[in-house]
């Protein structure tokens, strides 16, 4: 038996991937424990998994709902500086609480999301082993891959590598107060600088939950990276109370802007204004950042604080959404196709790679509305190539092997404490 650490960001988003590995490690006899800030205790208590808090003073409870509510105000270039500094501070607090808080429960081995690099040097400091697993899209750089978060699609030439090229410094630049705590602590470690981003990465394995069907051509990924496909379950998820006798039995097109960036009211508006007139029923999920008798919206949607989304997916024809990855992937794996509504972070990537699949479309969000949703909204419930991406997708998830899989790489890396190559 094995005791792990799981260390990555505070949303719900990270955790709901994070929670399933954990429990499966835990079916086969490992214990498993979520380092965090006092916000998540309740959370990983109701996952099952132990909890070991770090950086009490710092984020005492109610921290992360205040962090929550103004990122949900922001979209574009401000929530992603927004980000990056609540993603610096996360930073410090790792190097400085970590390593006492892992001696002291007496974890053995980590599992690192990509979005918490300073997890990798607590582990180096501390010599035990690491995983990194890649909780949104995959977010290694490649010249040939357009950036996390552009809406671009992939293009061989060599004018897109020269702008990706471009865009994925300009993004280093601005994610640089993440790294300068992991600096300044390699630096008091004694251990050797990063010469670059992927060298905070494990180099015994590197799992994604994407399907490698659902990524942009990649020649530059380290051998022992894999694709496993998504790691969802409703275990540990608040129940939801939904009115389903109110569901009239028409095509469900079901709308949700995710737990972040769901306080942008005018993007509500507009999708239930370009539903006015369709032959299907629009339920709209809020999210849980607005009131539901707050909202005017043009037609009859119905509209939730909350919604039970895995049972929903199962009943609807259509998604509109965000475009988080924990939503795209759980449409895919219903089979059910999308149009993208990106706001920041990494929603642009996913959105333009829905698009780039075949398993919607993109409208993105400085160039919403109401005609051109319509537009999209009618293509995708018409044209029958969006749904069969969607069943192509469905097949290479249900064919990644998933949370076993995923676990199946992690045992063999730390039990061997050698990477583990893909199989070709």
């Amino acid at each position: 038996m094995t005791h792990f650490g799981i260390i990555c960001p505070a949303s719900t988003g990270h955790l709901n991937t994070m929670f399933p590995l954990g429990r499966e490690l835990q079916r086969r006899g490992h214990c498993v424990t979520l380092l965090g800030i006092l916000d998540l205790q309740a959370k990983a208590i109701a996952a099952g998994l132990e909890f070991q808090a770090i950086a009490e003073s710092d984020s005492p409870l109610g921290s992360m709902e205040k962090i929550f509510a103004k990122i949900g105000e922001l979209s574009g270039s401000a929530a992603i500086r927004f980000t990056v500094g609540a993603l610096k501070n996360a930073s410090v607090a790792i190097l400085r609480d970590a390593p006492d808080a892992i001696k002291q429960v007496g974890i053995e081995a980590l599992l690192v999301d990509q979005l918490c690099p300073a997890g990798g040097t607590v582990a180096e400091y501390l010599g035990i082993p690491f995983i990194t697993v890649c909780s949104a899209v995959v977010m290694n750089q490649e010249d040939g891959v357009p950036p996390w978060f552009k809406v671009w699609s992939y293009n061989p030439g060599w004018w897109a590598r020269v702008r990706n090229q471009i865009s994925h410094s300009a993004m280093n630049r601005i994610a640089k107060p993440i790294q300068e705590p992991i600096i300044e602590y390699r630096q008091r470690w004694n251990l050797p600088q990063h010469s670059n981003r992927s060298d905070a990465y494990s180099k015994l394995a590197i799992i994604s939950q994407q399907p490698a069907e659902f990524e942009f051509p990649r020649r530059n990924l380290p051998p022992y990276f894999h694709f496993t496909g998504p790691y969802h379950d409703s275990t540990g998820r608040p129940g939801v109370d939904f009115p389903f006798e109110k569901l009239n039995g028409k095509p469900l097109i079901y709308a949700s802007m995710g737990t972040l960036q769901n306080r942008l009211q005018s993007v509500f508006q507009t999708i239930a204004e370009a539903c006015v007139g369709l032959d299907a029923q629009l339920v709209i999920s809020l999210g849980g950042a607005l009131e539901p008798e707050g909202l005017k919206l043009s037609g009859e949607p119905l509209v939730v604080k909350y919604a039970p989304q895995l049972e929903l997916l199962q009943k609807a024809s259509l998604v509109i959404t965000h475009a988080g990855l924990n939503t795209t992937l759980e449409s895919l794996k219903n089979a059910v196709p999308m149009v993208a509504i990106p706001v920041t972070n990494d929603q642009p990537g996913v959105a333009a790679r829905i698009a780039w699949t075949g398993a919607g479309e993109l409208v993105p969000l400085d160039k919403l509305s109401v005609p051109k949703l319509r537009d999209a909204i009618s293509r995708v419930l018409t044209q029958e190539s969006y749904k069969q991406n969607a069943v192509r997708l469905q097949e290479a998830i249900a064919s990644a092997g998933g949370v076993s899989r995923a676990i199946d790489i992690v045992e063999n890396a730390i039990s061997t404490g050698k990477a583990i190559i893909q199989s070709a």
